[in-house]
């Protein structure tokens, strides 16, 4: 297993680690400078030895895709027995602990706009034949904040067969239990096939992962639930109902009605069902969403039966009423939002919509 770099260490004679900046289940992750162009690159090294054994793979599997919303590989090192590969360097952090980790679920505007890009990286891939097999939150870097600044797939070619991991999840060990942990965490995303027939899927695997990321990313619940126990529900391709919250606003409703009906056709259990990336880019790209700011705040004043109230931020206060909030309870004071301002004619208050509740 390669462990932690060093400050100050050189890679591949040209590549000066900075700091360490994360890691996956797979690999860690650290800033680092091309010394040689000044650039500043994340470099990526396995954790362990099975992770290795893809890392080459993922280089040159990545390397034929240049699309804007996928992370670039720029080289892959081969040092004294240890792996390493360098991709362009994203401010910011995967999906999972930017966005999700802070609210429940996303409204709809931030949803569309997520996936109309993330749809777009998947569509660049299956046009240069690559299937990426392991899209998740995990595998999304976001730059920006709920800006969504830069959305940017990452992790090609890492991901193991489903069929090994289970198996490797049912012989125990130390390592094996790393390893069944990261797929536990890619099970509710897994296409029935990459499941049952992992080494005759096509790229219709990646647009079932991308539907079942839509529906959790909308409603706030895994389509067919956590870790192992999502095996059977996806073989079965019967998704969880989705909650009454997702559609209960009539002012998010429709958009919402909308995304989960795409969500619901990437997840048929027929392959050939499925649309292909570029009818989700096409799908994606006729919703409706805002490209304007998001800014964060705090609730302060609430009335009438919170139907409405004031929100405060760093740019003065501003109104919303419950009709502008998404989420599955109204909002009272002291709750921690993520709003877009509007300014009013006449004088009045600026409105906030919509409205965002984050885990406080």
């Amino acid at each position: 297993m390669n462990g932690p770099l060093r400050a100050d260490e050189i890679v591949g004679g040209r590549y000066r680690v900075t700091n360490y900046h994360a890691e996956g289940g797979m690999q860690f992750v650290y800033r680092a400078t091309d010394t040689l162009t000044s650039r500043i690159v994340a470099l990526k090294t396995p954790k362990n030895s099975s992770a290795s054994k893809r890392f080459k793979r993922s280089a040159v599997v990545a390397a034929q895709v240049n699309h804007p919303n996928v992370a670039k590989t720029l080289d892959y090192v081969n040092e004294e027995g240890k792996e390493f590969l360098i991709e362009e360097f994203i401010e910011g952090q995967d999906l999972q602990k930017s966005l999700l980790n802070s609210c429940s679920n996303l409204d709809p505007y931030l949803t569309a706009k997520l996936f109309h890009h993330i749809s777009k990286g998947v569509s660049a891939a299956h046009h240069a034949k690559v299937i990426h097999r392991d899209l998740k939150p995990t595998n999304i870097m976001i730059a920006g904040d709920f800006d969504l600044i830069e959305i940017k797939i990452t992790d090609f070619g890492i991901a193991k067969m489903a069929s090994d991991v289970l198996d490797e999840a049912a012989a125990g060990g130390p390592e094996t239990m790393l390893l069944s942990n990261t797929a536990v965490g890619a099970l509710p995303y897994m296409a029935p096939e990459a499941i049952e027939t992992p080494k005759e899927i096509t790229t219709k695997a990646d647009i079932w992962s991308v539907g079942a990321m839509l529906f959790h990313i909308s409603t706030g619940i895994l389509p067919f639930g956590e870790g192992l126990k999502a095996v059977r529900k996806i073989l079965e391709a019967v998704p969880e109902a989705v909650p009454d919250h997702a559609t209960r606003n009539p002012q998010f409703a429709p958009l919402v009605t909308q995304i989960l009906d795409l969500a619901s056709s990437c997840l048929k259990l027929d392959p050939n069902e499925r649309p292909t990336a570029d009818q989700l880019v096409k799908s994606c790209g006729d919703l409706y969403y805002s490209l304007a700011h998001r800014e964060h705040g705090k609730v302060t004043r609430v009335f009438d039966h919170k139907k409405f109230g004031f929100i405060s931020s760093g740019k003065g206060p501003v109104f919303f009423h419950a009709n502008s909030v998404y989420g599955t309870e109204p909002l009272i004071v002291g709750d921690q939002v993520c709003f877009t301002r509007h300014h009013v004619d006449g004088g009045a208050a600026p409105r906030a919509h919509p409205v965002l509740k984050m885990k406080n």
